[in-house]
């Protein structure tokens, strides 16, 4: 009877808020992933796209904007800025001799400025804004919020989506050519250039999204990207650099990780904990789980 009571009150509640996290988590993962899958670039500014996202439901909602509408503005919203980073930053020191370095400090600094400019127009004080969807529901003795539960449903849904676009229609072939061989795929016809600016802004659209998703359930902070992107870089290493379906279950394994773990141990140690996972990956698996886009 105890270890049902135990199951019920504390161990599901836990998977659950852990499929909340990692859905989310997942999202801004898969941004990583198809970013470096097709640019080869590690964009260290991810997070701070997380937060805008997240800024975004806080400054468009005080200004009367339906959150459910939030979920499809956002990252329309965010698409020029994308843009104008991959075309005015990324692009002008791509083709470096030192490309990987030299394109990690520049969004690495964009990211610094990016949190500073998100302190200067909402203040350093955390923000949260009300619960678009408030209420719960028993199943088999289990409580379900609402919220995290449609967030569940939404995220695992725009996953689907993202991995047939990917594998299963026209544009997810030119852009899985273009992470393979951009001049072959270039001499066939593939508008690389515009492909590249459109994965780019696709990848930051999901993180926007992401924010929105989990603002009404966590604290929105201007640092809050940061903190982010650690967990979302740990997926990508863990499932292959550049790999969708590797971000999927490394982000389903590593939310459960830190959420069940906090169960036993203090919740500042789930974060070391999920680390020491990322390098005993590095150490005896450095590839990843799978393959990456375009050689999977």
């Amino acid at each position: 009877m105890e270890l049902l009571e135990y199951i019920q009150y504390v161990l599901a509640p836990q998977v659950l808020n852990g499929l909340t996290v990692g859905v989310a988590l997942i999202l801004v993962a898969l941004g990583l992933t198809i970013i470096f899958g097709l640019l080869d670039v590690l964009n260290m500014s991810h997070g701070e796209f997380y937060a805008v996202g997240a800024f975004l439901t806080i400054g468009l909602g005080a200004m009367g904007v339906n959150f459910w509408a939030l979920i499809v503005l956002a990252p329309i919203l965010m698409i020029p800025l994308a843009i104008a980073v991959e075309r005015f930053l990324i692009r002008k020191v791509y083709d470096g001799a030192d490309r990987h370095v030299t394109t990690l400090l520049v969004t690495f600094g964009l990211a610094l400025v990016m949190e500073d400019v998100l302190k200067l127009i909402f203040g350093a004080n955390p923000h949260r804004p009300e619960n678009p969807l408030p209420g719960a529901s028993e199943v088999l003795g289990i409580v379900f919020p609402h919220y995290r539960f449609l967030l569940i449903i939404v995220g695992a849904f725009i996953i689907l989506v993202i991995s047939y676009i990917v594998y299963r229609t026209k544009l997810g072939s030119m852009v899985r050519a273009a992470a393979y061989d951009r001049n072959m795929a270039a001499s066939l016809g593939v508008p690389v250039g515009l492909i590249y600016s459109g994965t780019f802004a696709f990848g930051v659209g999901l993180a926007a999204l992401a924010g929105v998703l989990l603002a009404p359930i966590y604290s929105v902070f201007p640092t809050m990207g940061r903190d982010f992107i650690f967990m979302a870089f740990s997926v990508v290493i863990i499932g292959g650099m550049g790999s969708i379906l590797g971000a999927v279950v490394a982000g389903l394994l590593l939310a459960q990780i830190s959420s069940l773990s906090s169960l036993f141990i203090e919740p500042v140690w789930t974060d070391p904990i999920v680390f020491g996972v990322m390098v005993i990956f590095l150490m005896f698996r450095p590839q990843g789980l799978f393959g990456r886009i375009g050689h999977a």
